[in-house]
């Protein structure tokens, strides 16, 4: 398996930066699993000057953001054949650089999105997927991802745009036992009615909603739903995203996504129907080891 990588340059700044957080928790996931890292150039170098993943072959150099290295990974994920397609990309962002928001990254996500593989923007997602992956290799749990697992005290959003709304159903009927694991799941108004309609249907008590509903995206939910992950409120985001159609609520949308990389340490965020199942099942694999 391989995943591009590249990180914003406040995430590779200082000994204690979150490319930094994330390897030092990761390395020996990393390590186990195989994994193909493609990293633009100043996130290899960086990788190289902290002394993580001394020797490791699968680590390999793309050029500069300036050079096209982002946008060959973008291409990457696309697919160039079977030595240039990558299985997804961990883009560490920084919510206030402007390069997050440069064409080349906007793509990157829409692209790993579009063909079902993992977008990763934060560091508590790459931490969970690396966990995850392992379990799927059959590997034993790593106790330090346990806290990614106490889904009994967590909150997870569910949203869905219009046109992905069915697979947000199918995927809540298909994975009710695990998201019913939450302390707590919020959405934006219609999703959430379904998904409410849904659990009811399933035997959940008629007079409690299985989701807690905030305003629909283009009144505010998204918004409302952003200040619930500022607010450490909400550690785990499953937001399938339409991304053939332009929407009005754009920025709204957008508010959340840098909400999310602002809490890059606590918050996960899924994007994709493919992923999150696979996180699914690998929540039920763990529980079993």
């Amino acid at each position: 398996m391989r995943l591009g990588l590249a990180a914003n340059q406040l995430h590779h700044a200082h000994a204690d930066a979150a490319l930094f957080r994330w390897l030092r928790a990761s390395e020996a996931g990393i390590r186990e699993l195989g994994l193909g890292l493609h990293a633009v150039g100043r996130t290899y170098d960086a990788i190289l000057r902290s002394g993580h993943l001394e020797g490791y072959a699968p680590l390999r150099r793309y050029p500069y953001g300036r050079e096209g290295g982002l946008m060959k990974l973008v291409a990457e994920v696309v697919g160039l054949g079977d030595e240039r397609t990558l299985d997804g990309a961990i883009y560490l962002i920084d919510p206030v650089d402007p390069s997050s928001i440069f064409p080349e990254a906007v793509a990157l996500k829409r692209q790993c999105v579009i063909h079902g593989k993992p977008f990763i923007s934060t560091v508590a997602t790459a931490r969970d997927w690396i966990e995850l992956e392992r379990i799927h290799a059959g590997l034993r749990p790593d106790p330090g991802a346990n806290e990614f697992h106490a889904l009994e005290t967590q909150t997870v959003a569910l949203i869905a745009h219009d046109a992905m709304k069915p697979q947000m159903l199918a995927y809540a009927a298909e994975h009710f036992d695990v998201l019913s694991r939450f302390a707590h799941r919020v959405g934006t108004g219609t999703t959430g009615q379904r998904l409410n309609e849904l659990a009811w249907s399933r035997g959940w008590p008629k007079d409690q909603p299985w989701v807690e509903r905030f305003q629909s995206g283009p009144m505010g939910g998204d918004a409302q739903i952003a200040d619930l992950v500022l607010e450490r409120r909400c550690q785990r985001a499953i937001f399938f995203e339409d991304p053939h159609v332009a929407r009005q609520h754009e920025a709204d949308i957008q508010l959340l996504e840098r909400a999310v990389t602002t809490r890059t340490d606590e918050a996960v965020c899924m994007t994709s129907p493919k992923v999150a199942a696979r996180w699914a099942d690998a929540v039920r694999r763990r529980a079993q080891a």
